[in-house]
């Protein structure tokens, strides 16, 4: 329906969702042979950076200016830092402290969900290490104790940390116990399945592709629909005070 103008891309006060249909890519400064869909950036009002990164075979990321988050979506990608070289597959991550020199680049066609945001230390609190993981090996925990909602947090708790990173699986049908109102701001990448999401006053047909910022506070809510799980990334921050 591109020639009619219709989109389901919605941009208000205090969310946006964004659908694949209205993604534009452009490299940004360092990238070779790889283009980025940002997501989510300042501009839009995030206090933090999220994107999709195209690899093309033999394609980089360039330096990160904060600390990086890297979840892949798609082929393989290889990251070296501190001396070592890791392969990471499909729904395999990895976390870079900021400041950190590290090399990320594929050897093929390849996608890679990608976080970067500031860090703010924690007076007391020791400096954040690398991570590598595969999410697929994490034991899912039920939220609330609802077996139809599972969680796997992919980044330590420790207050060394200050932002997570979780999937959450819904079976069919499932949905977040209440709506949620809180001082934390997410980004959303839908990776399988679909429903409904609840964004402020709104109310959304979602699918797998879509992303979703949500704001400080903004009214959220979410039902799975369909036959098979629906399964989402999403990042928050936290383990900070609120006070600037």
């Amino acid at each position: 329906m591109h020639h009619l103008g219709s989109s389901r891309t919605s941009n208000q006060r205090d969310h946006a969702l964004l659908t694949p249909d209205s993604f534009v890519r452009a490299p940004l400064p360092g990238m070779s042979g790889a283009t980025a869909i940002v997501h989510a950036a300042p501009p839009l009002g995030a206090a933090f950076t999220q994107y999709t990164a195209d690899f093309l075979a033999g394609g980089s990321l360039g330096p990160a200016p904060a600390q990086r988050f890297i979840y892949v979506l798609d082929g393989e990608i290889e990251l070296k830092v501190s001396r070592k070289q890791h392969t990471l597959a499909q729904d395999d991550f990895a976390y870079i402290p900021a400041g950190l020199p590290h090399r990320v680049r594929s050897a093929r066609v390849a996608r890679a969900a990608i976080i970067e945001k500031p860090f703010h230390a924690l007076k007391g609190s020791e400096q954040p290490q690398v991570v590598i993981g595969s999410e697929r090996s994490l034991e899912a925990q039920p939220l609330l104790g609802d077996d139809a909602l599972r969680v796997r947090t992919l980044l330590p708790s420790s207050p060394s940390y200050d932002f997570a990173v979780n999937t959450m699986t819904y079976e069919p049908g499932a949905s977040l116990p209440l709506v949620e109102s809180h001082v934390m701001e997410h980004g959303l990448l839908m990776l399988e399945g679909g429903g409904i999401y609840r964004l402020g006053d709104c109310w959304y047909p979602v699918k797998a592709g879509d992303f979703i910022w949500m704001a400080p506070y903004c009214p959220q809510w979410f039902g799975a629909l369909g036959k098979t799980a629906t399964r989402y990334l999403i990042y928050k921050d936290w383990n900070r005070h609120p006070q600037p």
